[in-house]
């Protein structure tokens, strides 16, 4: 009788590693409780600056969940490439978010953002009260409640936790390689090792 094949969902599969599902890995000394005292000093406006695949979206998601827990509502919108205002009907989601209590607006790759919808979205902010927190990859001139960077360390951490429940291994060389190869973007890197673990996943069963 043939070998059954091994069914599980692979660690890498985009659900594991959509933003939040996995926490961001904060250097030592630091925490998201840190950064929500940093947003509330600056009444709730911030961005969180650095490249992509950098963690960005991953800690904005941890941000928005202490938020939340603080008795803050938030709204969130994510921009893509090429994508110079903010989706139709914001602002009524923005103001029906903000009917039971006070509200923050998220925006996921703001340096989309043309300037002159940055001008509009803030000014909007600021006359309804609301707070602002941004991701960027370059600085835009609001507080900065953080700056992402890429590591090795960062990226053991994070296979670490997708691999905890898996038989099956992944040499730090390969982490490495890939991560150096994809320009220290771990969201590539995470894409490499969905395939990665299909191969040794196969192997494992031949």
């Amino acid at each position: 009788m043939p070998e059954q094949k091994i069914t599980g969902e692979n660690p890498f599969c985009t659900r594991r590693i959509r933003p939040g599902a996995v926490p961001f890995c904060f250097p030592s000394g630091v925490d998201v409780e840190n950064l929500l005292d940093c947003l509330r000093r600056n009444q709730w406006r911030g961005e969180i600056v650095g490249p992509h695949g950098s963690g960005k979206s991953t800690l904005l998601a941890s941000i928005l969940k202490a938020v939340e827990q603080a008795g803050r509502q938030s709204v969130c919108f994510e921009l893509h490439d090429g994508q110079r205002s903010l989706p139709s009907g914001w602002r009524r989601n923005t103001k029906m978010a903000a009917l039971s209590r006070p509200a923050i607006v998220a925006v996921d790759g703001y340096e989309q953002l043309s300037l002159w919808s940055r001008f509009c979205l803030k000014r909007y902010c600021r006359r309804r009260h609301l707070g602002l927190l941004v991701t960027s990859h370059a600085a835009t001139g609001m507080p900065e409640i953080f700056r992402t960077t890429a590591s090795l360390d960062m990226a053991l951490q994070i296979v670490e936790q997708l691999m905890q429940k898996e038989h099956l291994t992944i040499p730090a060389n390969v982490i490495a390689d890939s991560l150096a190869r994809n320009d220290a973007n771990i969201r590539e890197l995470l894409f490499d090792l969905y395939d990665f673990f299909e191969q040794q996943r196969n192997k494992a069963e031949e």
